[in-house]
């Protein structure tokens, strides 16, 4: 079996589809993409993907490692998320090709659904009580917020106060039971984000995410001295070796990498490993389309560290085009009691609507992430 074709497709609200050919009709789907930067990821893809042309898509391991090696420079959001939809596509082939899910071919499940949560606010979050009660009455036991809008250095109380008001209604609406990720989106400094770790330490969230950038990842030490709520990070690293420092200095309690971000499945298994040697939790970012979620919850399947899943349906970005829109079955992704099941099927376990992405595909975006600025016209964090 060779490799004959790639085509991508830019479908809204912000995704990038990728299709790989066979010369024995078997395809399979992968999900490269930088929200913001699509074009940017198409380029990457059209270049790494003239090398597989010809090639068996059943030798994986030898792909990533000529993709990511054989360039004199590597790693960082474009090239990874490049080579993580080519590799989700591989792996979709050989599943379809030896029929049996990817998990199956990764050593086998270790579990067979995990816990998900829902997004209840956006940007700029505002009324979160009510999008939490409703997250609970639909049969989620977890949800996630953004903390905050944009904050200086230093900013003012009534900015800290905001952040636990919100929180506070949020717990108050669902009760101590449900979970409730806070994400403060590296749109805080450590100073501001050592105040806030130590303020909601009351409402006990379940997690806080990226409360600094993770160039300041350092900060990370001195955060965890003022908290006890587990720290999460991860979505903006994009390789097993940017995961390394932040293991060893063992500040971080979950690891968040991206399917579509950090090299795909065969990368982001990798990366659990590591994380699980360091009994450090997994929880894999995915606020993208369904082949990444499908590819997240392949490995999810094999990751005994894997604690629960997100995933993008409802959520703030998706106007237009949700996560099930794609599928020719969307109840693959049914949501029961706060649970997904894992997708059996062979590959990556679902049916895109090939013509469904093709109609979009015309249609398109130029999806760009909003530009924030302080009261004193200084760029601010988004």
């Amino acid at each position: 079996m060779k490799l004959t074709a790639f085509k991508l497709y830019q479908v809204p609200p912000r995704w990038l589809f990728l299709k790989l050919e066979t010369d024995e009709g078997i395809c399979g789907w992968g999900e490269p993409i930088v929200e913001g930067r699509a074009e940017t990821v198409q380029a990457a893809v059209k270049e790494l993907g003239s090398y597989l042309l010809g090639k068996d898509p059943l030798r994986i391991e030898d792909h990533w490692q000529t993709l990511y090696r054989s360039g004199f420079y590597r790693g960082g959001p474009i090239l990874m998320s490049a080579i993580a939809g080519i590799d989700q596509a591989l792996w979709d082939i050989k599943g379809q090709y030896y029929q049996a899910p990817i998990y199956q071919l990764l050593g086998g499940a270790c579990r067979d659904s995990i816990k998900v949560y829902t997004w209840i606010g956006g940007d700029r979050p505002a009324d979160v009580g009510a999008a939490a009660k409703a997250a609970v009455a639909n049969g989620f036991t977890a949800v996630k917020m953004n903390a905050t809008e944009e904050l200086q250095y230093i900013d003012s109380l009534a900015k800290v106060e905001a952040v636990l008001s919100r929180v506070a209604a949020v717990r108050e609406a669902v009760g101590s039971q449900v979970g409730i990720g806070i994400d403060f989106h590296g749109r805080v400094h450590k100073p501001m984000a050592k105040v806030l770790a130590k303020e909601l330490e009351p409402l006990r969230p379940m997690f806080i995410e990226e409360p600094v950038l993770p160039e300041n990842n350092e900060a990370l030490k001195e955060i965890a001295r003022h908290t006890t709520i587990p720290i999460a990070t991860g979505e903006r690293m994009y390789s097993r070796w940017d995961f390394k420092k932040v293991l060893a200095d063992g500040y971080v309690d979950i690891l968040q990498p991206d399917l579509s971000h950090a090299g795909g499945i065969t990368e982001c298994k990798k990366i659990a490993a590591m994380a699980e040697a360091y009994d450090v939790a997994i929880a894999f970012h995915c606020p993208l389309g369904p082949i990444a979620l499908a590819s997240a919850l392949q490995v999810d399947a094999t990751a005994h560290n894997a604690v629960i899943q997100e995933q993008s349906l409802g959520i703030h970005y998706n106007k237009g085009s949700d996560l099930l829109d794609y599928l020719e079955e969307p109840n693959v992704f049914a949501y029961e009691n706060g649970m997904v099941q894992i997708p059996q099927g062979p590959g990556l376990g679902i049916a895109i609507d090939e013509e469904q992405v093709k109609k979009m595909s015309e249609l398109g975006h130029n999806w760009k992430n909003p530009v924030w600025r302080h009261a004193d016209g200084t760029i601010a964090e988004w």
